[in-house]
């Protein structure tokens, strides 16, 4: 017999708040393994064994980047086939590995490789993550659950950064690297325990009863053929077609031009802020405190736009801090005193890491059910092209000396973002979607 579920309403946080728990865990280790490039930066540039140069970091960065957009890609596409729990599993794996073959790293090749590796992992993990957290977040607090679940990024961002400033300094950058192993020794076991697969997952596999039984547990509706993902590659490729049928042809591109211009500034601003800041004349500490003040903001920020969101619609919120964060970075080009700057870079924080997030946020909203996940994997895979050239850019502005510039270019991303996820809503009205179509049109609402 069925499994009696709990009504739709009774889901609330204190139901899910473990599986958020987990999803916080494995995203916050991802947030260290991506900022620990960034913490140690300086440390790689002055190490001459090693034969790193500005624009050659840059394109390390980018390979990192590269890596993360073949594993979202991926990730995206196999999650709703394979599960989520291995997936996650294999992510976290990868990333650690990744992060081992840094440490051991004898040059520049060996280093990129490892980054490369990581990517893959970190990569495949924020889709993923995303999806569960839409999946069993309370539908009233979506945004809100997305939210808190990023703000383990930023924490997992600080700690890159305490840990580069504490290791680096007297051991050298290879332990900070060493420390990336930790992921694979901590959250897997829990992850491997506690997380529970997609009951829309298990109900595709014909895993009814155990798919009623996950559903009950967490107050999640009683999967049905609708909610399910297609089994088998024909699946998988029904799922990328149906982002473009007709009520989602024209926001999905936008969605991916956001998730671009996101990805840019995040990445771009993670690799290179302390280089950009000491290029204008500060400290070496000081440009690696900048690091961990953005990351701070980014906290404040994840939990203010969620709730936020929650009530005006993450399109609105996405677009407005997208343009907060253009005006933030554009001021960041004057030679601002000590104070001034840290309290600008922690300002602009708030705004520029959940700008980001609140795309995410439109997108599961954007989406059917059985679609989400891939949904949420293209528009981050494709995001991740934003990552790929983010490092660059900044490498070669750092390389010309002008570090004003690269605030300018950071600012032009954030504005372009702004525009391509005001026009999400447009998109949806101009495709002509019925009421009962996936949420477009609620996705500002």
């Amino acid at each position: 017999m069925p499994v009696p579920l709990a009504p739709q309403r009774d889901r609330s946080f204190r139901a899910v708040a473990g599986v958020i728990a987990l999803c916080w865990l494995a995203v916050f280790f991802d947030g260290m393994d991506v900022n620990i490039y960034g913490a140690v930066m300086p440390h790689l540039l002055d190490d001459p064994g090693l034969g790193f140069s500005p624009a050659l970091a840059g394109t390390v960065g980018s390979w990192t980047t590269f890596g993360m957009l073949l594993g979202a890609l991926a990730a995206g596409t196999l999650t709703d086939s394979w599960g989520r729990k291995p997936l996650v599993v294999g992510s976290i794996v990868l990333f650690s590995l990744g992060s081992a073959l840094c440490a051991m790293a004898p040059g520049v090749a060996a280093f990129g490789a490892g980054r490369f590796v990581s990517g893959l992992g970190l990569g495949g993990l924020m889709p993923i993550g995303l999806a569960i957290v839409a999946e069993f977040a309370p539908p009233r607090r979506a945004a809100l659950a997305t939210g808190v679940m990023m703000t383990s990024y930023h924490a997992g961002g600080m700690t890159a950064t305490g840990i580069g400033l504490a290791l680096a300094p007297e051991h050298g950058w290879r332990w900070v690297f060493w420390a990336g192993v930790l992921p694979a020794l901590i959250a897997v076991p829990f992850v491997v325990k506690w997380l529970p697969e997609s009951p829309g997952v298990l109900f595709a596999r014909g895993r009814t009863q155990a798919a009623d039984a996950v559903a009950a547990t967490y107050g999640l509706p009683r999967p049905e053929e609708a909610m399910a993902p297609k089994a088998g590659a024909r699946g998988r490729l029904s799922a990328v077609t149906s982002l473009f049928a007709p009520g989602t042809r024209w926001a999905t591109p936008l969605l991916w031009i956001a998730s671009f211009a996101g990805l840019l500034l995040v990445y771009g601003v993670s690799t290179w802020l302390p280089e950009l800041m000491r290029a204008s004349g500060y400290s070496l500490s000081s440009s690696v405190t900048f690091l961990m003040l953005i990351n701070a903001g980014g906290i404040i920020g994840m939990l203010v736009a969620g709730r936020t969101a929650d009530r005006f619609g993450p399109v609105k919120v996405s677009a407005i801090w997208f343009l907060l964060t253009a005006c933030g970075t554009f001021l960041l080009k004057a030679h601002l005193p000590l104070a001034a700057a840290y309290t600008l870079v922690f300002v602009t924080g708030i705004w520029l890491f959940s700008a980001q997030v609140m795309v995410y946020a439109a997108t599961a909203r954007t989406y059917a059910p059985g679609e989400r996940a891939t949904g949420l994997g293209w528009v981050t895979g494709v995001g991740r092209t934003g990552a790929v050239v983010g490092p660059t850019l900044g490498g070669a502005v750092v390389a010309g000396g002008n570090a004003g510039l690269g605030f300018t270019t950071f600012a032009a991303a954030a504005v372009l973002g702004a525009v391509a996820i005001c026009l999400v809503p447009l998109a949806g009205r101009t495709s002509g979607i019925a009421p009962a179509a996936p949420a477009l049109a609620a996705a500002d609402s």
